[in-house]
This record gives C-alpha cells, structure tokens and sequence, in this order.
C-alpha cells in the first residue's frame, strides 16, 4: 500500500517526522525509477507542459493530457502516495466541473489532487473533499497565473503579502486540504507559513524550513531545456549521457559495425538448402 493522504497530513518536522520527499513524473519509466529510489510522493504535474510537452507555460495543458499521463505514472505501479495536478480551468469554471475532473485524474490512477489558489478556491476543495477526493493546495508562485503575475516571479516579498499568504494557508487548513506546496516565496514566507499549519508544507523555492520539498524530475537529472531555477540542485547531467550514448550508436551504425553478428537472428535450418 502506498503512503496515504491521512498519513501525510500528520508529516509535520516539528513533530518529528521526516521530511516528505516529493519528485515529479510523467511516464512509467520516471514512475518507477522514482519509486525505486523510495520518494514519499509522487506529483503527475502540470509541468509536464514545461519538461515534456515543449510548452512556455503550463496553461496549454489539457484534462486530456494530465489523465493520460497520470494512466502512464499509475502504471508503474508505485509505492508512493501519486498526486495529480488538476490543469488549468479544470476547476475553475465550478463546482460541478472541478470534481468531475478530480474525479476523472482519480480513475486514471491519482490518490489525490493538487490546485491552486487560497480563499478564492475553498468552495472547490469543500466539493472535491464531499466527494472523497483528497486535496493538496498549492500557494505562491502559482505557475497557472503566471499572466496575471507577469511572469514566474517570487511572490510574497513585502510583509502584508506574506501575512496575506498565511491567512490562505490557515483558510486552506480549515476547508482540510492534506498538505500544501509552496512554491517561489523568500525563505521566511517559507517559515512563517510552515510554523502556522498543523498540516505540512512542501516547499520547492520556500527555503529549508517547510516540512518536505519537491523537485521536478528533468531538472534533478539535467534534462530539462530551461534555465534551472535558484532553487533546482542538479544531481546528474542525464542528458549528456544520452547525447553520448546516441552518439555511440550513429558511429557504429555509419561505420557498420552495428549489428554485429551476435545481435542479429541466425538463419534458419535448411533455408540454403
């Protein structure tokens, strides 16, 4: 059995938890090495729009693509909680519409869902919660109002907005979202936002205080085409190794050396006969 949304929600560091370790993934391969190097959490996020799909922004992704790639994720069937991310408009057009779509990511493989937005967005979670749909919310640099922002900038930089941020963190809390990420806010929103929940933060450019963190998965590998962000650490240049290795490949082709004869089928008995 993977890691459930009832089990997460107590993650708290303050309590002595471990942190949770969330990855990003978009396949069955990414699933499950993931998986294999025992993550907490899985997110089928709507970065794949970014990482996958060759998209300047996530607001080209569909219901469509997030339930195929969310079918693909599920089919590596992982030991970690799969969290899927609900697309831009999946859940803003009403209630109704929202859990038909949390519902649709559930049946593709989800355990949970993730959306965006504070107090703007309670109602929807109160409707994904009534219909047993778990719920991570998803706080600062919210990538889906990446228009209204202006771009990817980080938010939460005067004291009002930070103060703003935890009072739709606690709303969020109160409605009973499981967890929620934090994404692109000065290290003290981080904190501050953190020490206020009794539910756990995952931060991903929060600083090093929220109670987990997450990565998308072809930044940590470095395959990802896009400038890294402050906060991404690389742990390996995957993508050089790919280039070499299909490198290696176009050489011996060209020079004929692949195949060579222990990788071909032999030929039938008799057939020169």
């Amino acid at each position: 059995m993977s890691l459930s949304a009832l089990t997460l929600r107590t993650r708290k560091r303050r309590h002595g938890a471990e942190p949770i370790v969330m990855v990003t993934a978009y396949d069955e391969p990414g699933a499950r090495y993931v998986d294999a190097a025992g993550v907490d959490m899985i997110l089928v996020g709507d970065s794949v729009a970014n990482v996958v799909l060759g998209q300047a922004d996530t607001l080209h992704v569909t219901m469509a693509d997030m339930v195929h790639h969310v079918s693909a994720v599920a089919a590596a069937r992982p030991a970690a909680h799969l969290v899927a991310d609900m697309p831009w408009l999946s859940y803003h057009l009403g209630e109704f519409e929202a859990v038909a779509n949390g519902a649709a990511l559930v049946r593709a493989g989800a355990e949970s869902v993730k959306l965006e937005g504070g107090r703007n967005r309670l109602s929807v979670v109160r409707a994904l919660l009534d219909a047993e749909i778990p719920v991570m919310g998803h706080l600062g640099l919210t990538p889906q109002s990446v228009l209204a922002f202006g771009g990817f900038k980080v938010q939460s930089k005067t004291r009002e907005a930070a103060n703003a941020l935890v009072e739709d963190a606690l709303a969020l809390q109160e409605a009973g979202v499981y967890a929620i990420v934090i994404e692109g806010v000065p290290a003290v929103v981080g904190t501050m936002v953190t020490e206020a929940l009794e539910v756990p933060t995952i931060g991903i450019g929060a600083g090093p205080d929220t109670d987990g963190q997450v990565l998308v998965f072809h930044d940590l590998l470095g395959l990802s085409n896009r400038k890294p962000a402050k906060f991404v650490r690389q742990y390996a240049d995957l993508g050089s190794a790919i280039t070499e290795a299909v490198s290696r490949y176009r050489d011996d082709v060209r020079a004929g050396t692949f195949p060579d004869d222990s990788e071909v089928y032999p030929t039938p008995a008799g057939w020169l006969d």
